[in-house]
């Protein structure tokens, strides 16, 4: 059985992958949301094989699968209003931190990270002059994101240093790669770059999500032995 899951997963993030082209050339907001469906069947997935073995507790992989949903909600929200996408891509940080914060107890260290990564954060946004956020409440939304999503990108990597598994590595490279797509979304949306960027943005994305989703299968591995 576990064999059978991992060949799945592999099956499900390469399906993602090419969706994620398809969508990429062809455009469509119903593409989009099918390509995003496919690393929450990825969450799903895992999470029912950790149900199968009866192996608990269940917390970490229930809060990052849902996690994984709503980001799904967010991407398709995002393209109609974006303040609201952006709110419902918070939510699904939020989640995930949580999750990471079940999966290992919050340190100090992963403060420090998360406030130095949130201080360069800030410093891109705020200094770099080819930003235009039309207004001071724009500019706030996305600091305020940024916030969340370095709380995110910094528990992740915390946890992989004290803990070098896996599970945790997957983790933090899948979320910093989530941190950088959303660099590339905010650059395009507010800074005009060029097309280049949004592709960027797209490519680091759906692969992200994957391997947060794909950490969950390592997770089990080590909890099923």
């Amino acid at each position: 059985m576990k064999k059978f899951v991992f060949y799945l997963n592999l099956l499900l993030i390469v399906l993602v992958q090419v969706a994620d082209v398809w969508y990429l050339t062809n455009g469509g907001l119903w593409r989009k949301g099918v390509t995003s469906f496919g690393f929450v069947l990825i969450g799903i997935l895992n999470l029912a094989y950790l149900v199968a073995v009866r192996k608990k507790p269940l917390r970490f992989p229930v809060l990052l699968t849902i996690g994984l949903a709503v980001a799904m909600l967010g991407d398709i929200v995002v393209n109609v209003r974006f303040i609201e996408g952006a709110l419902i891509f918070a939510v699904g940080h939020i989640f995930y931190f949580i999750a990471y914060s079940c999966h290992r107890k919050l340190r100090k260290t992963d403060g420090i990270l998360s406030l130095c990564i949130f201080a360069a954060s800030a410093l891109i946004l705020t200094c770099i002059p080819a930003f235009d956020f039309g207004g001071t409440l724009m500019l706030g939304i996305c600091l305020g994101y940024a916030l969340i999503i370095s709380f995110m990108v910094g528990k992740a990597s915390g946890n992989a240093l004290a803990e070098k598994s896996v599970t945790n590595v997957l983790l933090m490279i899948g979320s910093i790669l989530f941190f950088f797509s959303d660099l590339m979304l905010v650059l395009y949306y507010f800074a005009d770059a060029p097309r280049i960027v949004d592709i960027l943005c797209v490519t680091t994305y759906y692969p992200a999500q994957c391997l947060i989703g794909h950490a969950l299968y390592w997770h089990f591995r080590r909890t099923a032995e």
